[in-house]
């Protein structure tokens, strides 16, 4: 067979083995002969019970499954196998057969990112991918110890048209306690990513589980992250006249579920699902009525009060899915990678496995895998952001003319 006529194949596996061993020998049964060509690119996500074990394991699956690059994280839960298994033992894996496909995988530090304001060949240089192309990337980094929104800020920079998604580790407590993997090493500070180009597309989705309140504002005054005004208002005051038209479920909400969006695209008659950025809403200062956010919003920007649940959530992620069928020929993806925020999961829906339930009633038997993390890498409006309460997909396909990412 050519190489050319080759085809991706994805496969994903779970174990929840106690023992490092015992573990090894469940993810490659569960491979099995599916890849039996190799495999080019694995993701592996391991919860904080085999913490002793992070400076082997990653080296173990990959000698022993035969992988040509791995990568992955600690996780304080992990997906795949078409289950998510939350705060217990469990190591999961993504595994691919990639004909035709480059993957440059790379980690790097604090100290290796340029300036913000470097050239674009010094970040390509950071990464060590080439801008030349189109590479998508896919991103695990320590929370801890890497200021992941100024590498984003350096990868669209650098790399406009790229899709990127991703994660980051979970499960571990203070500087060093996390893993990170890359193939055959364990690291403790940074991050890690593959660059992937050639014979695939990644398209992106995602979900951020809000629907609007009241209608949009703009904002006329602000100072750094505080919102000061809303359309000549107090924002406490614009909330207390919100409060009493919402329904008693939506005021129970308002309490701790409250967010804001803000607009990502230029002024425009009607905004919808996917032209915010939800951000949380940090407090409250009574002296003058105004609110801190996890954000920097500017005067003449337009905005909006949302609430986060349940229903919305899976409702949304529902949309998208659809939308993604009918943007391309059903089933086009073949395999996909959920980024999920520990906030969500069981806790948000009060059962295991939703969203891993929902995406293969959608998407039909696509290998699925991913992890619970502590910040979602993700695009909106094509510029990448670090988000919270978030679910983030990557699907991945053979080129067409259809992109969604």
């Amino acid at each position: 067979m050519k190489a050319s006529d080759a085809k991706m194949k994805w496969v994903s596996a779970i174990t929840e083995a106690r023992s490092a061993q015992d573990a090894v020998d469940d993810l490659a049964r569960g491979i099995g002969a599916t890849l039996q060509g190799g495999i080019d690119l694995a993701f592996l996500f391991v919860s904080p019970y085999f913490q002793n074990d992070y400076d082997q394991l990653s080296g173990r699956i990959f000698d022993r499954l035969g992988c040509r690059t791995l990568i992955g994280c600690s996780a304080g839960g992990v997906i795949g196998g078409e289950r998510e298994i939350e705060r217990r033992p469990a190591i999961s894996i993504l595994a691919a057969s990639l004909p035709d496909v480059v993957v440059n995988p790379f980690h790097i530090d604090q100290a290796d990112l340029p300036d913000l304001d470097a050239s674009p060949t010094k970040w390509e240089a950071c990464f060590g991918i080439q801008t030349t192309g189109r590479s998508h990337f896919v991103l695990l980094a320590d929370p801890v110890t890497m200021d992941v929104e100024r590498a984003l800020q350096g990868l669209d920079y650098a790399y406009p048209h790229s899709a990127k998604i991703g994660g980051l580790s979970s499960g571990g407590e203070g500087a060093g306690k996390s893993g990170l993997f890359l193939n055959q090493e364990r690291f403790r500070s940074g991050m890690v990513g593959i660059g992937i180009s050639g014979e695939i597309e990644m398209d992106t989705i995602v979900a951020q589980g809000c629907k609007p309140i009241g209608e949009p504002f703009s904002i006329t005054k602000s100072d750094r992250n505080l919102l000061i005004e809303i359309d000549h208002k107090q924002p406490i005051e614009v909330l207390q006249d919100l409060f009493q038209e919402l329904s008693e479920a939506d005021q129970k909400r308002i309490q701790h579920s409250l967010f804001i969006g803000l607009a990502t695209t230029p002024l425009q008659e009607s905004l919808s699902r996917g032209d915010f950025l939800m951000r949380n809403l940090m407090g409250l200062d009574p002296r003058n009525g105004a609110l801190a956010l996890s954000a920097l919003p500017h005067e003449g920007q337009t905005g909006q009060f949302h609430l986060r649940d349940q229903e919305t959530s899976a409702e949304e992620m529902k949309w998208y899915l659809t939308e993604y069928q009918l943007a391309t020929q059903p089933k086009t993806a073949m395999g996909a990678l959920l980024f999920s925020c520990m906030g969500r999961g069981s806790h948000l829906y009060g059962e295991p496995d939703f969203e891993t339930r929902l995406f293969h009633a959608q998407m039909g038997l696509v290998p699925l895998g991913g992890f619970f993390c502590n910040g979602e890498i993700g695009r909106v409006a094509q510029t990448t952001f670090l988000h919270g309460y978030t679910s983030c997909l990557g699907l991945f396909r053979r080129p067409s003319s259809t992109n969604l990412s």
